[in-house]
């Protein structure tokens, strides 16, 4: 089925329904879910429960004792996760975050206000949680675990992408991603997730990244990003793979190696690297810093953060680079020193070329590739000429994990302002904490959930319109390789006009590299203003 035109998608129906909540079946719209985990996929993993279905099916194949499994996961989780149970227990329906998530604002479905997306688990865990659950049950909001709350449970916490911006307008400071990602770790005890999640999870387990390539097409594809910089700049670059010794580890997410346009933003980080002479190593081994497995369950996420770790001790690094990625951050920077941390064998991380130390990355060790650029042009230690950028008009997008969640929200500006000269921001409502999502975050980037992301993504494409029609901005840029995979259909469905861009191909286009040959086009082999030749 396709997804409809944008004119259509934009007619959206925020009337009351006529049936209350609890009794509103789900509609399993094409669209609008995403395909349940193949068997491969599940075995490869150690899930529970393999077996081939649908969520279009009546029957989904759960397990006998399915009820017990959930009560039960969801009881050891309560005595785990003090959040949680404070979750559960203090929401007051003010109704502060009715209107902020994205899915609510663009499908007027009102079990995508986060409010009620909680209230999905909340209602059970009223029923057999509480002493005023098990006396009163639906009088006090309880409801009793179906088959039909687990298909609820399955179709709407595929549609939050865990960007969290729910929580900003909290006066609680209830956090709707943790409720949605102890709801699919519930779910998957009875062997029910995304089919996209787990094959990227399991293509990690197998082969070290989420695409699933192998380690010498990894070597490949680095070699031939390294070609293309030497076609455009005269530069022969050779980073090492592998290498034991090496000062820093850089770990950037799949996306950059294997897709445009994330391959721009490698070739600028590729470049950086080259002029600056750093002391650096890639892995083949650990060649992704993306986590897919925190949309999975925090196990998953632990198991796929410890890579990056046990790879960084074994090749004897002292510290770790990251490159541009969301939730490889968010998993770094918000669960890394309880799951797998602290990182003792490697040491706090200092700029070889400023002397800085990051001490927020003190036990973690592992700094962020815009908090390291955005330190080196402070301290004058790069050669920019920010006019090279001067054909495209750009804007910003804070991606959810690294601004919301990790509070990244200046170094890239100051990164963009410093390599370019028409910088023009987004409404201040939709930018900075307030940041709208992309629409497909979480790993809801799935080809079958097509009308969906572009419901969930209208919010943050309707604010690019905007500085798109008041300035002529015509390129977007993000510090998430999940948003470059994703942004590109987005804008092209609501903004064609508008483009999608790494902030490192940005440092990449403006960088003036020692040696380097007339540069009369950028990383995309688009003439340079001022360059091209004049009819």
């Amino acid at each position: 089925m396709s997804t409809p035109k944008p004119d259509e998608l934009a007619k959206i129906d925020y009337s009351i329904p006529k049936t209350k909540w609890m009794d509103t079946p789900v509609d399993f719209k094409p669209g609008t879910w995403c395909h349940g985990i193949k068997p491969d996929s599940a075995n490869a993993l150690s899930l529970p429960n393999p077996r081939r279905w649908s969520p279009a099916d009546d029957d989904w194949g759960l397990p006998e004792n399915w009820k017990e499994i959930i009560l039960e996961g969801l009881k050891e989780r309560l005595d785990k996760f003090r959040s949680l149970r404070i979750f559960m227990d203090t929401c007051v329906r003010c109704g502060a975050c009715a209107d902020k998530c994205h899915y609510y604002l663009g499908s007027g479905d009102p079990k995508n206000m986060p409010v009620l997306r909680a209230e999905l688990l909340r209602s059970v865990y009223r029923n057999d949680f509480t002493t005023a659950g098990k006396i009163l049950g639906k009088f006090v909001g309880g409801r009793e675990l179906t088959k039909d709350v687990i298909k609820e449970w399955y179709y709407y916490f595929f549609q939050c992408t865990e960007c969290r911006r729910c929580s900003v307008f909290c006066p609680y400071g209830i956090d709707t991603a943790e409720i949605t990602m102890i709801g699919r770790e519930l779910l998957t005890l009875v062997g029910i997730t995304s089919d996209w999640i787990t094959a990227s999870v399991a293509n990690c387990y197998k082969t070290g990244n989420h695409v699933g390539i192998q380690p010498h097409a990894f070597a490949d594809s680095v070699e031939m990003l390294c070609e293309d910089i030497e076609d455009l700049t005269g530069k022969t670059i050779e980073p090492s793979l592998n290498r034991k010794g090496a000062e820093i580890l850089f770990i950037a997410p799949s996306g950059d190696v294997f897709a445009d346009p994330g391959t721009y933003t490698f070739m600028g980080y590729l470049m950086l690297f080259e002029e600056l002479g750093l002391d650096y190593t890639l892995s083949t081994y650990a060649s992704e810093g993306g986590n897919f497995g925190s949309f999975v369950s925090h196990e998953m996420m632990k198991r796929l953060n410890s890579k990056m770790y046990a790879e960084a001790e074994r090749l004897g690094v002292k510290w770790i680079l990251g490159g541009e990625c969301g939730h490889m951050w968010r998993v770094v920077h918000q669960y890394m020193d309880t799951m797998n941390g602290p990182a003792h064998f490697l040491e706090e991380p200092v700029s070889p070329l400023t002397g800085t130390k990051f001490p927020h990355a003190k036990s973690t060790k592992m700094l962020h590739i815009t908090e390291f650029t955005a330190d080196l042009i402070k301290n004058n230690k790069l050669k920019l000429d920010p006019s090279r950028n001067d054909h495209y008009k750009i804007t910003y997008h804070d991606s959810c994990n690294p601004s919301r969640a990790m509070g990244l929200l200046e170094e890239p500006r100051y990164i963009i302002n410093n390599v370019s000269n028409n910088f023009y921001e987004m409404p201040d409502n939709t930018i900075r904490e307030q940041t709208f999502c992309c629409g497909s975050g979480s790993g809801l980037n799935s080809e079958e959930f097509m009308e969906m992301r572009m419901r969930g993504g209208m919010p943050r494409a309707n604010a690019v319109k905007h500085v798109h029609d008041k300035y002529g901005v015509n390129m977007l840029s993000c510090v998430c390789a999940l948003d470059r995979a994703v942004l590109p259909t987005l804008m092209n469905y609501w903004v064609p006009e508008v483009d999608v861009i790494g902030v490192h191909e940005l440092v990449g286009n403006a960088l003036v590299m020692e040696g380097e040959i007339e540069r009369t086009t950028d990383l995309r082999g688009e003439p340079i203003k001022g360059t091209e030749d004049d009819e």
